[in-house]
């Protein structure tokens, strides 16, 4: 156990504020549904696009990028930092259509968009399928970054962590509905980026590493510091770059970096003030957890492989952990054991944050599904409000048992990132259509779901079995896109559209950009037209946002490698453009 008595007066302190948060918000909470899962859509852009940004820096998401760097150099976080074309095209496109939707889920849009009975069965089939199978998944992923931690630095073993993690969490998820969510989740934002910072710190400064230009100089690292990859080696190039930002970023729906915007991101615009808010939360989350969180995590996982060069080492130095759970993503936590006491207790503290925000925000989100979108729909619709909100918790319980049930088989933070993107591939592009493209119905979802789940089975437990050799998992993606497009689209020619009474009340309240569906429905002169400011606005938006991430994430990573000069072109850059976004931004509603 590598804690002192300081270190856990720090994370009991922490605790204790998050339970009494959970507490003061609870009757607020079980006011109604709307309160419980949406905190009465009264949360202002700032808190929203912070308690995304904290939900997305769980326990795994630094031994996840650990994992990649270790692997196969810093250039592989493109699997992950290509998501940031998603994430604005969100903010221009979508954003404010969702809040403009009033929906209380993201399921509820599918009885707006479509009719009939395909539209409620998507709904609540894709209710069960994203708020059971996919969230289980997800925090399956993140109660394997817990126990490896608390095998590192508690010494505890990994049904412990499960027990324990989970049954804090639940209790503090239950009570406290969206409202204590989200203001925990400030909290943590702070007390993480303090963390991960200290956590870079303490890691330079080891005898193995020598500090920055230690790190950069090593003979060991060279080849692993570029932040593109090597386009000699095709092969390479397109696993980690080329389909991650030319097919990846559109095609595949991945939980916090969905096409066209879902799951609990959609949660939080729906639950913003106005129209307005919702696209100014989507765009700082965007901001800050691209361009400002990854280099401190890079640079603990960089120092790692000189700490622990091979999993032999790690091993070694942790002998009484479990063998199955000693993988590359185990080298964050190993790290954290150089910290001081108290700063240890902070930063464990930071992490366990971390675990409660985005479970927390994935038992809400899941459970949000569940009883509105398939229990109050379609089994029980005449309960007062308040014993939707008792079923919500009750299946807020059920949630987390599952979770930790599924994290106990997994093994490492890469192979369930690989997995979730595998059963995502796909679906991205009949996302992003659907609120434009009036031809696309229910069953063009369900081909798009059932296809990719199909190629995703096929893959991890068919194709090897069959003698064939095993594809990278860039083919396979590729192959599930193709596959996946082909069939959904198939399906969209074959099956009828929606009918004109639901397209005309879509269309009337949802105001999509484009003509197509306008002309043929007849709107005429009583159609509110589209969405004000226009689609050239809105490219421009996209474009100076990627263009700001980008550059700023670039430059950082210069100036820390040592080249300043262009290091600072590139913040300039990043500067110019987020100069000529501010501009832009009056023009679609900002």
């Amino acid at each position: 156990m590598q804690l002192t008595a300081t270190d856990w007066f720090v994370v009991i302190a922490y605790g204790a504020i998050v339970l009494v948060v959970g507490l003061y918000f609870a009757r607020r909470a079980g006011k109604g549904t709307d309160e419980f899962f949406l905190a009465g859509r009264k949360l202002p852009w700032w808190l929203l696009g912070t308690s995304m940004v904290a939900t997305t820096f769980s326990t795994d998401t630094p031994n996840l990028v650990t994992d990649m760097v270790r692997s196969g150099g810093v250039s592989q976080n493109w699997l992950w930092w290509a998501f940031a074309i998603t994430g604005m095209c969100t903010v221009f496109f979508y954003a404010k259509l969702w809040r403009r939707s009033g929906a209380l889920t993201d399921m509820a849009f599918y009885e707006l968009r479509y009719s009939g009975k395909p539209a409620a069965f998507l709904r609540g089939f894709r209710a069960l399928y994203l708020g059971v199978f996919f969230n289980v998944m997800i925090m399956a992923t993140v109660t394997l970054a817990a126990i490896k931690i608390g095998g590192v630095l508690l010494g505890v073993g990994k049904y412990e962590v499960v027990l324990l993690a989970g049954a804090v969490t639940v209790l503090y998820s239950a009570t406290s509905g969206l409202w204590g969510v989200v203001v925990t989740d400030l909290l943590l934002f702070v007390v993480a980026m303090v963390g991960s910072v200290a956590a870079a710190y303490f890691a330079l400064i080891q005898p193995e590493v020598g500090g920055l230009t230690g790190l950069i100089s090593s003979p060991e690292l060279q080849g692993r510091l570029s932040l593109l990859p090597d386009f000699t080696d095709w092969r390479t190039a397109a696993a980690v770059f080329i389909v991650p930002v030319a097919v990846q970023w559109w095609s595949t729906w991945y939980p916090g970096a969905e096409p066209g915007g879902g799951g609990y991101v959609a949660q939080r615009m729906l639950a913003a003030r106005n129209e307005k808010e919702a696209m100014g939360a989507t765009l700082w989350f965007n901001v800050a957890h691209y361009a400002l969180r990854p280099w401190p995590w890079v640079l603990v996982a960089l120092a790692s492989l000189l700490v622990y060069p091979s999993l032999e080492s790690i091993q070694a130095a942790f002998p009484h952990l479990d063998p199955s759970i000693v993988r590359n993503d185990l080298a964050y936590p190993a790290m954290l054991v150089f910290l001081p006491s108290g700063l240890l207790g902070m930063v464990v503290a930071s992490l366990a944050a971390a675990y409660m925000s985005t479970i927390s925000t994935h038992l809400n989100w899941g459970a949000s599904y569940v009883v509105d979108d398939f229990y109050r729909r379609f089994i029980n619709d005449w309960e007062e409000d308040r014993h939707y909100v008792t079923v919500g918790r009750i299946t807020t319980v059920g949630l987390i048992v599952l979770a930790g049930i599924v994290s106990l088989w997994l093994e490492n933070a890469l192979q369930a990132f690989q997995i979730l993107l595998q059963i995502g591939a796909g679906t991205g592009l009949v996302f992003l259509l659907r609120w434009f493209w009036w031809r696309i119905n229910a069953w063009s979802e369900v081909a798009a779901m059932l296809v990719s789940f199909l190629v995703a089975l096929y893959f991890q437990f068919v194709h090897t079995t069959l003698g064939f050799p095993a594809l990278d998992p860039s083919l396979q993606l590729i192959v599930g896109v193709a596959l996946t497009s082909v069939g959904w689209l198939a399906v969209t020619f074959l099956t009828t559209p929606a009918s004109e009474e639901t397209l005309r009340t879509y269309y009337s309240a949802i105001r999509p950009y484009g003509a197509g569906g306008r002309r043929i429905l007849h709107l005429g002169p009583n159609d509110p037209g589209p969405e004000p400011g226009g689609v050239a606005a809105g490219f421009l938006g996209w474009f100076l946002g990627v263009a700001a991430i980008y550059g700023a994430l670039f430059g950082i990573g210069f100036i820390l490698y040592g080249n300043v000069g262009l290091g600072i072109g590139c913040l300039i850059l990043a500067g110019s453009a987020m100069a000529g976004l501010f501009r832009v931004l009056p023009k679609v509603g900002i």
